[in-house]
């Protein structure tokens, strides 16, 4: 696989990973909330790493095509984005809390940045969509060595972005509490909004 189609495909996915998103308001979250956001990006890229397995086995054309699957999946991921922004909005963050965090609740963490990347019908559809675009069947690579690398791209574009973010948004907001709760609301009324969003575009198109 030449260095071209590798860069043509980072700068089109840079693209989409910088569009905020579910990922986008987990990562502010946790960057407000949490002592670390490494978890929180380590979940949410082990979603990814989810769909690249998927996509590298071939089954990822096999649930894009299929409707059901793709409604069960969106209603999911729409259900669990709603849950999680709910959830914000009723614990703004608090930066004075303790920072005293247990293994436990950093794996729930974990889980739950891969319960938003992993049941996000967007991600699946990126994968279905985007990748075979920039595979060449032809070329010298197999294309489960050509997913494997795209996916791999992806993967590190994300958890380079989200890592900014959260670090960022920690940092800026840390000496601004109230402006803290305000960002921590507004990525909980991110959460939901999104939720009902894929809820009503799949509902209107079955």
């Amino acid at each position: 696989m030449d260095t071209t189609t590798v860069a043509a495909f980072l700068a089109v996915d840079l693209l989409l990973v910088f569009t905020p998103g579910a990922d986008w308001a987990y990562a502010i979250a946790a960057g407000l909330r949490d002592r670390s956001v490494v978890p929180a990006v380590a979940g949410l890229i082990a979603g990814y790493a989810g769909y690249t397995l998927l996509a590298v086995a071939g089954l990822v054309v096999i649930v894009a095509s299929s409707a059901t699957v793709l409604t069960v999946l969106t209603v999911a991921g729409a259900a669990y984005l709603m849950w999680l922004g709910w959830g914000v909005l009723r614990q703004p963050a608090a930066l004075t809390a303790s920072t005293e965090t247990v293994a436990s609740s950093r794996w729930q963490i974990a889980l739950k940045g891969a319960g938003i990347s992993g049941l996000n019908p967007k991600a699946l559809l990126l994968y279905f969509s985007l990748f075979p675009q920039f595979i060449h069947p032809s070329g010298g690579w197999p294309v489960a060595a050509q997913t494997g690398l795209l996916g791999t791209v992806h993967m590190t574009a994300c958890a380079a972005v989200y890592l900014a973010v959260g670090v960022l948004a920690r940092t800026v907001l840390r000496t601004r509490p109230s402006a803290a709760r305000t960002v921590t609301r507004v990525s909980g009324v991110m959460m939901i909004a999104i939720g009902g969003l894929l809820l009503v575009e799949r509902l209107a198109g079955s």
